[in-house]
């Protein structure tokens, strides 16, 4: 192979291929062959424009990769012992292995620290790979770039830049996962289908303006990515405060008998803070809190991070109309606990409050506990036939008693009957 550590590599070779079953070795030896015949390399390497082509990837983070990809030799030449052992680490990896190999790949300075300049140029190439722009401008998507970045940590000191650390990248990446899943696919060819990549297509009469829509594509990008592939496909807009009233009967007369189980309910507050919850159960009238552990918090604007369940315990959704109790506030909401919601809209839709929860281990969405929704509006999920939802069909009761498998789990870490905060 031409390398002076060739016994190591071999090794780690030997150790790469018992990641993959035979038939996914022939695979990935016919994709060196096809490459390198296009490198002019008499079929010995994939040489790096080749690479660049195929895997899509150009520019420093491009650069990164291959450098990764061929063990730091600067040879510019990827093996087939080269292509294995990337994939191995990359795609078979444990969480921790694979976090560290992204870490350092966009790392594009190569001086062991990950700034938020290198980050911010990291997220720029993500969006106009996923928005499929060639514009040089970043104006379409900065807004996002920011907010993203505003979620990250990056407590160290490099000169005129922040850096943060491995461990503050793992943590910003469980909140990012929609960028995380692009990430870690970049060693597989662009396509619609590719992790990372899918954007949920926004459905909404042709009478109404786009201008006043809260959820904008890259906000649909940033949620989904919390979501199975066939809940990507189409959202339709089912309810906004400014084309239906601002009025909780309005609201729940629009969500209901749509077909539609799961929904993302957008909020923007007169603070100018964009945040939201993903109800994988429909808004339907409970006296306590209901739903299932696939739904969770997320902040838009000014930060954008996803928040989901830690199975502390199983105040998951919440909707209660037409109730005289105090203890039982009308409203809709998400985590917590009564009167102390990770977020809840009162039924007059005019207030409401977020504050940090135990429920989804999120802090409080907005600048302030109390806040006043100035829009809101939700869309409904449109599943894939071939997988729609039967929550309607399943049995009803307590969270506990519905999901089997949730409630197993609890079991086995001791919260089945945890605190309810």
């Amino acid at each position: 192979m031409g390398n002076s550590n060739s016994s190591t590599v071999n090794h780690r070779f030997t150790s790469a291929c018992r990641a993959f079953t035979q038939k996914k070795l022939e695979d990935l030896k016919s994709l060196f062959v096809s490459l390198a015949s296009q490198s002019q390399s008499n079929d010995s390497y994939v040489s790096y424009p080749v690479f660049q082509a195929y895997f899509g990837l150009s520019g420093s983070l491009g650069e990164r990769m291959f450098d990764m990809v061929t063990q730091h030799r600067k040879d510019g030449k990827l093996t087939y012992e080269d292509l294995v052992i990337a994939k191995a680490t990359y795609e078979k990896g444990t969480d921790d292995e694979i976090a560290e190999f992204i870490y350092q790949t966009l790392d594009v300075n190569a001086n062991g620290v990950l700034t938020r300049s290198d980050l911010e140029f990291v997220l720029v190439v993500v969006f106009k790979s996923v928005f499929s722009t060639t514009d040089s401008s970043t104006s379409d998507y900065k807004e996002m770039v920011d907010a993203l970045l505003n979620a990250a940590s990056f407590p160290k000191s490099t000169g005129d830049d922040k850096g943060m650390s491995f461990e503050d990248f793992r943590s910003w990446c469980s909140h990012v996962p929609t960028v995380r899943k692009f990430l870690g696919s970049l060693l597989t060819p662009p396509s619609p289908a590719r992790p990372g990549y899918q954007v949920p297509h926004l459905l909404y009469e042709d009478t109404v303006d786009s201008n006043i829509l809260l959820l904008k594509k890259e906000y649909a990008w940033h949620i989904g990515g919390a979501l199975p592939h066939h809940e990507l496909e189409e959202w339709k807009l089912l309810y906004h405060s400014s084309l239906h009233g601002q009025s909780f009967n309005t609201f729940l007369g629009h969500t209901s008998n749509t077909g539609m189980s799961a929904s993302v309910l957008v909020i923007k507050d007169r603070e100018g803070c964009v945040y939201g919850g993903y109800a994988s159960q429909p808004w339907e009238r409970h006296s306590d809190f209901y739903g299932d552990m696939k739904s969770f918090l997320f902040q838009l604007n000014p930060e954008a991070s996803i928040f989901r369940p830690t199975g502390a315990n199983t105040n998951i959704q919440w909707c209660a109309t037409n109730f005289t109790s105090e203890n039982i506030p009308n409203g809709i909401g998400f985590g917590g606990k009564i009167n102390h919601f990770g977020l809840f809209i009162s039924s007059s839709f005019d207030q409401g409050q977020t504050f940090s929860c135990t429920t989804f281990g999120s802090p409080s969405l907005s600048k302030t506990s109390r806040i006043q929704p100035e829009v809101i509006e939700c869309w409904g999920i449109v599943q894939a036939s071939n997988e729609l939802d039967t929550h309607h069909n399943a049995i009803k009761g307590t969270v506990l008693e519905r999901f089997k498998e949730d409630r197993n789990m609890l079991k086995l870490v001791g919260m089945a009957s945890n605190s309810n905060e």
